[in-house]
């Protein structure tokens, strides 16, 4: 769900302070004011959720002065700056500094809430990526979002989390869309490497010579970034689609793998995403390097491997959905949930994801079903489903789960509200939530 930008306004003149604010309010922003700009930088840390409109002539600290602070905090930050009429020079001077855009008094307010509304869209962009960035270096946060209690997933995130420790390159691979680039991310994060450069180069997106110069250099002059080697220097070098690279270039990387030694100055993790029938990444790389490559290795499990899994992915991916569109979740009844857990998901995860946002879009229109989504996916499925050799106990318990998951989430875990639901009885639901290893305590 996006982040809600708010706006500081900074002048010494009560009146304006009111009229800027009630036209913003006006116009659906939160909005906050300040007399001074000695006031205002009480609140506005380097963080702030939100931009600044300041007048530059102000008593005390004026609004040069105001912005040259702001923009030590936090470069980032938009500030609309307020000028009289004709000071052309000192509103160029306040761009130089770093101010966003400058209004000329007297100025028109529907000019003001198209600036506002530049202004926070930026300032929205620059704190998603900072929340992705601190998301990323967070080891707990990332294992988080590698969830599900198969024991696949069980045995990824204590791979995850053993080689995390170990110092050797390492070998991902696993079907196109089952999250190999954030297990990369999960190993660079709960290792002794966390906190380092973290380099991650597409090797499929480049031509050969690019792709040579932007893992090895020489890079041009008025390049701004290092070879990738130097770049990820003490760090994680990911190379996504490692099959992508030449015999010449593959020679040069292992000739870099050997130049490092033991340990390796720099943690090479390679990304298989080979996708031909009976083709590997030991078929696609030189031996010499696929062996020093995949001295330790992750195979990342396909979602059709992952059971109930599935409806607990779905269930977290709809819930996000529908908060993000400000609708309801749709509800997933027992034929579904047996579909969702039979279809063949060549598309893995990523195709989930897909899934889960198209329902939530035709639930809100109140048309579809889910059924009919898995059926446009995949054309040779039957609306009748088979159990594909599973036995029956299994689909009714994971339907089971997901429904008592869902209506305690739901109820926030308001045990009397979910037994009134489901028509069960408290030492019913408690031997239910125990057998499933559900816990009131993660819905409150």
């Amino acid at each position: 769900m996006a982040q809600a930008m708010k706006i500081a306004i900074v002048d010494d003149e009560q009146d304006m302070r009111q009229s800027i604010s009630q036209w913003l309010a006006l116009s659906g922003y939160d909005t906050e004011t300040f007399p001074s700009a000695e006031e205002a930088l009480k609140k506005l840390g380097p963080d702030y959720p939100g931009i600044v409109i300041s007048d530059i002539k102000m008593p005390g600290m004026d609004g040069m002065q105001f912005l040259k602070k702001l923009m030590g905090s936090d470069s980032a930050l938009p500030v609309i700056m307020i000028t009289g009429h004709g000071d052309v020079p000192m509103a160029v001077e306040a761009m130089r500094v770093g101010a966003f855009d400058f209004l000329e008094k007297p100025f028109n307010p529907d000019r003001m809430s198209e600036l506002a509304k530049k202004a926070t869209n930026a300032r929205r962009l620059v704190m998603d990526n900072r929340a992705l960035r601190r998301e990323l270096s967070d080891g707990g946060q990332l294992m988080k979002k590698l969830i599900g209690g198969s024991p696949v997933m069980e045995r990824l995130r204590e791979d995850i989390l053993d080689l995390g420790q170990a110092d050797g390159h390492v070998l991902i691979d696993g079907e196109t869309g089952t999250g190999k680039t954030l297990v990369a991310h999960a190993l660079h994060a709960v290792g002794s490497r966390a906190g380092k450069k973290f380099v991650l180069v597409s090797c499929a997106a480049l031509e050969e010579d690019a792709l040579g110069k932007r893992l090895f250099g020489p890079m041009m002059p008025e390049d701004a970034q290092l070879p990738a080697i130097e770049e990820a220097r003490g760090g994680t070098l990911v190379l996504e689609g490692i099959e992508a690279l030449s015999e010449t270039l593959q020679a040069r990387l292992l000739s870099v793998i050997n130049e490092q030694g033991t340990p390796a100055e720099t943690r090479i993790v390679a990304i298989s995403n080979l996708q031909e029938a009976g083709r590997t990444s030991e078929d696609a790389l030189r031996s010499d390097l696929f062996y020093r490559l995949a001295a330790l290795r992750i195979t990342v499990p396909p979602l059709r491997q992952r059971g109930e899994d599935i409806l607990t992915l779905f269930t977290r991916l709809s819930e996000e959905f529908a908060d993000e569109y400000g609708c309801e979740a749709p509800q997933v009844s027992a034929q579904e949930a047996a579909q969702l857990l039979q279809a063949p998901w060549p598309g893995n995860v990523r195709q989930l994801i897909n899934v889960a946002e198209r329902a939530v879009l035709q639930s809100r229109r109140g048309s579809g079903s889910i059924a009919s989504l898995l059926m446009s996916d995949h054309e040779e499925m039957q609306p009748v489903m088979t159990t594909d050799g599973k036995p029956l106990k299994e689909y009714v318990e994971a339907f089971e789960r997901m429904l008592i998951d869902n209506t305690m989430r739901r109820h926030k875990g308001s045990i009397s509200s979910v037994m009134d639901e489901l028509c069960l009885p408290r030492r019913t639901l408690n031997e239910k939530m125990a057998k499933y290893a559900l816990q009131r305590s993660d819905y409150l």
